[in-house]
């Protein structure tokens, strides 16, 4: 039966196979991200940089902090959209303009969290949630790339992967909480064999595609100081909260094995092509948060350590990337990042509250020369600003409804890298960029 040529491109036509197969699309780029890191995951996230989202109690907390999933014993059902412009520059004089990708990140969120303690024969209450975002306001379930490029690519911005956590949590002693949830991304094989001629068209073809679930987990604990240790009465430790999470490495991958008969060219057994590689890769990621709350408004912050060296051995089994057959000084090197960010929020009365946030973070991609590979990435700086707005009383619902809305300015800073092409000729650029989020959400309680 015709087909389109596949095999006359090499072993990057075989992966689009087992992509397209595993049920998701193949953008032109995808993201060494997810929305939880790059973004923020609600909209409240996103208003304050995520420098309060440690203490955040919606069902975005099975990502950042789990166990503040016990804050709010009330059940909720969210449903959030998050749409993200994107102009993305590389200056050049030989390029004839600068922008080098504007694609937008647009995603659809659903998450639900409830009190699963009626279901059990122990007073003892436990917290349930879950969080999932689909990229292209849920069209695309799996978007994954990894290329090459000659005219360089920006490592964290594109396309978003699947964005899958489930978590509980429980009260352990008095202001003293523990959660743990699962970050679940996918890993894919494929197996194809099969005839093909020297104008591409294959027979007796066999493929085998097989997508697993990859869990990895986030451990968090919360302390309420005030509740710990002080009287009712209350002491100079009320108001004071403080939050430590652990996020475990995780990545979505591909691996493909073909095996192709060419007519006249390649006979039995044929020619063997194998790739493995990697897309969305999240470092393995230390938290620790603090906030102070008093009577209308709260502060607070938070240290993220991200460790991004870790991807220098993800990369070295990766055959896009190829950089194991680079010597050891030539190969991609990678920081390890702290991340400062600070943030607040004002009750302006009972229903509406005011919040903003601001963090600034460091490139991780410590080379500037990454032959045909080209990775680009800049320092940034992010400002958000937010608004909540929560509705006591409606015509229709027994219980409050809880608007959010969210908008962040991502500024990436100016840095210089030389892009090598394919034939090993250099161009000497500068990367830029400018980065638009606007977030919103709707919470039913039950």
């Amino acid at each position: 039966m015709p087909k389109t040529p596949l095999f006359t491109k090499g072993p990057t036509s075989c992966l689009a196979i087992a992509i397209l197969s595993a049920g998701g699309s193949f953008p032109t780029q995808a993201s060494m991200g997810n929305i939880g890191t790059t973004y923020g995951v609600m909209a409240a996230d996103v208003a304050t940089a995520q420098s309060l989202s440690m203490f955040n109690d919606q069902v975005s907390a099975t990502y950042y902090n789990p166990a503040y999933l016990t804050k709010d014993p009330r059940g909720e059902l969210t449903l959030g959209l998050l749409h993200a412009e994107q102009e993305l520059r590389v200056d050049g004089p030989l390029r004839d303009g600068d922008v080098l990708a504007d694609s937008p990140s647009q995603h659809v969120l659903i998450g639900m969290k409830t009190n699963l303690t009626s279901l059990t024969r122990f007073k003892h209450p436990i917290y349930f949630g879950f969080i999932a975002g689909v990229e292209k306001y849920g069209k695309e379930l799996l978007a994954f790339g990894s290329n090459t490029s000659e005219s360089g690519q920006f490592m964290e911005y594109g396309k978003e992967p699947l964005f899958l956590n489930i978590g509980g949590a429980t009260n352990i002693w008095r202001g003293i909480d523990a959660g743990i949830s699962a970050r679940v991304t996918l890993e894919a094989t494929a197996e194809l064999d099969t005839i093909s001629n020297l104008a591409g068209e294959t027979r007796r073809e066999r493929l085998s595609v097989n997508a697993e679930p990859s869990v990895k987990s986030i451990l968090s604990t919360s302390i309420d100081w005030g509740k710990t240790f002080c009287s009712e009465s209350g002491c100079w430790l009320s108001g004071w909260e403080t939050a430590l999470a652990y996020r475990a490495k995780s990545s979505a991958s591909t691996s493909v094995d073909a095996n192709v008969i060419v007519d006249q060219t390649i006979p039995d057994p044929g020619l063997a092509l194998a790739v493995t590689t990697i897309d969305s890769f999240q470092p393995e990621t230390w938290v620790i948060g603090t906030q102070y709350q008093g009577d209308g408004w709260r502060i607070g912050g938070s240290v993220e350590q991200q460790n991004w060296s870790e991807l220098e051995d993800e990369f070295a089994s990766d055959t896009i990337k190829d950089q194991n057959r680079l010597s050891p000084a030539a190969r991609m090197q990678f920081d390890d990042t702290l991340i400062p960010r600070l943030g607040g929020e004002f009750m302006l009365n009972d229903n509406f509250s005011l919040r903003a946030g601001v963090a600034y973070e460091e490139s991780p991609l410590k080379t500037t020369r990454n032959p045909e590979i080209n990775y680009l990435d800049t320092d940034k700086i992010s400002v958000g600003l937010g608004l909540s707005a929560t509705f006591n009383r409606t015509r229709l619902l027994a219980y409050p409804v809880r608007v959010d809305l969210g908008y962040q300015y991502q500024k990436l800073q100016e840095r210089d890298f030389t892009i090598v092409d394919f034939n090993g000729n250099e161009e000497d650029v500068t990367a830029d960029g400018d980065i638009h989020v606007f977030s919103g959400s709707v919470t039913l309680k039950f």
